[in-house]
């Protein structure tokens, strides 16, 4: 070998060396297990309220925001008609459905899995300071509140609504006792619980609200169940709004001291 390509080899060794890479993209590692952490479990169904013996406002159990139901004693006049949320996703939108419920004085049902957790702050702020005036009853599964349904007494109806649905919502004649059942944010009604909205002997049909679905996939869904809500109970005459006095209990709780929706 002549000096030239000696030295010309002396600097392709000495460069390759001083730039080696100190990490190799395709070195060997291994992936830990992720374990997601599962939401806490909940009996079906649970009457939720305010421990006022808890500094942190939440009990054990984990509960929706302080006061919720407080103000209110569950008479005959919440059961004229009842909202159900099968597996809702967001909290914002469950906590201003339940606001509507309070002020149309109507129960409240959660049916899981749900996506958020009771206590969400999400949940708490868009109730604001109303949820003591409503009546909320939390369900583990779908199986669970069939079991629930069934043994009120009663007349009592399930009805869907869903943009499927056979009868447009104004069309559609109410009655006392009649469920109103709202579907998740992102894949609306299950099977099982539409199945039962279309057969006997508690099926009362399904019900769709007229839009452009052109450029619009779905309305939100606390706008949805304020539509049909307010249209249920102006056919019923608001009976539900009549309530006696005293059947509201005083109060003091309070999250938000102003209303900034209005």
């Amino acid at each position: 070998m002549d000096i030239t390509a000696l030295k010309s080899f002396n600097f392709v060794v000495a460069t390759s060396l001083h730039f080696r890479p100190k990490f190799s993209f395709f070195r060997p590692f291994t992936l830990l297990p992720f374990k997601p952490k599962p939401f806490p479990s909940l009996s079906s169904p649970r009457l939720y309220s305010f421990n006022a013996a808890s500094s942190s406002g939440i009990s054990k159990e984990g509960t929706l925001p302080p006061g919720a139901g407080e103000g209110l004693n569950e008479s005959s006049s919440s059961r004229v008609l009842q909202v159900v949320l099968v597996s809702p996703q967001i909290p914002g939108n469950t906590g201003c459905i339940a606001r509507t419920c309070a002020a149309s004085a109507v129960g409240l049902h959660l049916v899981g899995p749900l996506g958020f957790k009771v206590d969400d702050t999400k949940l708490k702020r868009a109730g604001l300071d109303y949820w003591p005036f409503v009546v909320v009853k939390i369900h583990d599964c779908w199986a669970d509140f069939q079991d629930y349904f069934r043994q009120q007494e009663g007349e009592k109806r399930l009805l869907a609504f869903t943009k499927r649905g056979t009868e447009i919502h104004s069309d559609f004649s109410y009655r006392k006792g009649d469920y109103l059942l709202f579907g998740s944010e992102t894949s609306g009604l299950p099977p099982e619980a539409l199945l039962d909205c279309k057969t006997e002997p508690f099926g009362g049909g399904t019900i769709r609200i007229p839009m452009v679905e052109t450029y619009v996939r779905c309305l939100n869904q606390s706008v949805s169940v304020g539509i049909a809500l307010y249209e249920a109970s102006r056919q019923l005459n608001y009976h539900q709004l009549q309530i006696p006095s005293e059947s509201c209990i005083d109060t003091d709780e309070s999250i938000i001291t102003e209303d900034i929706f209005a």
